[in-house]
């Protein structure tokens, strides 16, 4: 009997390993696809845009949640004075999560 409850419980651990791996890579990709969309907005390069695309996907190590990326990318609008709000930036966030989602499925 214990060995049918470690089964379960190592099979409960994998498929939570599994869980945390998807949701990370699926915001690594939201987070690249707001950083391509911005990037289109500021009217980057190819080789800006790539640029800024790794610096828009490295915020985000830099706490839990949604709120580094959003500092970055506000601080950046900003300095590029371009006219997107926040509640812009949340929503284009909201949507590409949903992009990807359905692309993962």
């Amino acid at each position: 009997m214990s060995d049918t409850f470690k089964n379960r419980e190592r099979g409960e651990e994998l498929r939570f390993e599994m869980s945390q791996e998807l949701q990370f890579k699926c915001e690594a990709r939201r987070n690249r696809l707001l950083g391509e969309w911005l990037a289109h907005k500021f009217g980057l390069t190819t080789d800006e845009t790539e640029a800024y695309v790794k610096e828009v996907i490295a915020s985000d190590l830099d706490e839990p949640g949604i709120e580094d990326v959003i500092r970055k990318v506000m601080a950046d609008i900003k300095a590029r004075n371009a006219g997107i709000s926040e509640d812009e930036v949340r929503a284009e966030m909201d949507r590409l999560f949903a992009v990807v989602a359905e692309q993962v499925k």
